[in-house]
């Protein structure tokens, strides 16, 4: 939607102007000694010439330095850049801060996911990350500690990147889900924006950190930041595993443990959904609901629009130029 509004003349470099102040010692100079530089011809006494008519070459002398001020007047306009704007846009976004909690505990590596669980995570928070370009996004990481690996912004390649390079080795090993949803509700929390939101991503039980689960849910639920839960790991009761031996990486099965129970109470209490990705697919049909239901629309007016008026001035300044060498070149020419 556009409001037209009168005509706001404005100036994007509005200190050069100051520079038309080197006109004043310019003229005053010309006042006091540049008309002697005209003399081309000594004389005894001028007093024979007193009588005669001043014709329009008297006068038109001065022409060419009015012409130079007039061109150094109008370059230095263009030079401030002006502009106009006749109207302002209004336009609709949708924009809310969301905060990613990503589980980097060894678990993560379990293999019921192509190509494991972290990959899969990690490629379809990134796809939603990307398809969120009007909102401030975040990045905690947690295992057996937790840690902001990106505060919230709107740089879209800073916050892909570092969640590409997340990795299970990053801190000490476990699933500290308290410690996790702690820091991200605090960086979260002070945020001027409307709607709040942390996703919850775990495939484990808590069983790290000085945080209980639900002390960081209540402080979630004081400040109304919605948690998303979402628990990663297939409903076989087993999932393979890579483990590390002496004789290499062998693939063994380890049990799928996840506390569906404390994840839906997170989410019950703070106003959000709990999840349960048994696959990439529904993964990223769950980061796709979430990406429907968390859509906050505001009107807001951007910046003017604005139309340069820098070449109009450039090119009479131009125009002015060109007089001025033809009235010294044809009109004012001098006989050597």
């Amino acid at each position: 939607m556009k409001n037209i509004l009168p005509d706001i003349p404005q100036f994007e470099n509005p200190l050069v102007l100051w520079a038309l102040l080197l006109l004043v010692p310019y003229l005053a100079w010309y006042l006091v000694w540049g008309k002697k530089s005209w003399a081309i011809l000594k004389i005894s006494t001028t007093a024979p010439f007193r009588k005669i008519r001043r014709g329009i070459y008297a006068y038109l002398r001065h022409l060419p330095v009015v012409l130079r001020c007039m061109v150094f007047v109008f370059i230095i306009i263009a030079l401030a850049r002006p502009r106009s704007s006749k109207e302002f846009e209004t336009t609709s976004v949708e924009g809310i801060d969301i905060m990613l909690m990503l589980d980097v505990s060894g678990s993560m590596l379990m293999q019921d996911f192509r190509p494991d669980r972290i990959s899969a995570a990690k490629d379809i928070a990134i796809e939603f990350v990307s398809q969120r370009q009007s909102d401030r996004i975040g990045l905690t990481v947690f295992a057996g500690e937790s840690f902001i690996q990106c505060p919230l912004t709107t740089d879209r390649s800073t916050i892909i990147n570092l969640i590409a390079k997340s990795q299970t080795d990053l801190i000490a090993d476990g699933t500290a889900i308290g410690n996790g949803l702690a820091t991200a509700v605090n960086h979260i929390k002070d945020s001027d924006a409307k709607s709040k939101v942390v996703i919850l991503l775990t495939d484990g039980v808590n069983n790290s950190g000085n945080v209980t689960p639900q002390t960081a849910m209540e402080i979630a639920k004081l400040y109304k930041i919605r948690v998303y839960t979402i628990g990663v790991g297939t409903n076989s009761g087993t999932a393979p595993y890579p483990m590390r031996t002496p004789f290499g990486i062998q693939i063994i099965q380890q049990p799928v443990e996840i506390d569906e129970a404390l994840l839906k109470e997170i989410a019950a209490a703070t106003g959000g959904e709990y999840f349960r990705a048994t696959n990439n697919a529904k993964l990223k049909e769950i980061y796709a609901q979430i990406n429907e239901m968390e859509k906050t629309k505001s009107l807001v007016d951007s910046f003017p629009v604005y139309k340069e008026e820098y070449l109009q001035f450039a090119l009479i300044a131009f125009c002015l130029l060109m007089l001025e060498l033809l009235v010294r070149l044809l009109a004012l020419k001098r006989i050597p």
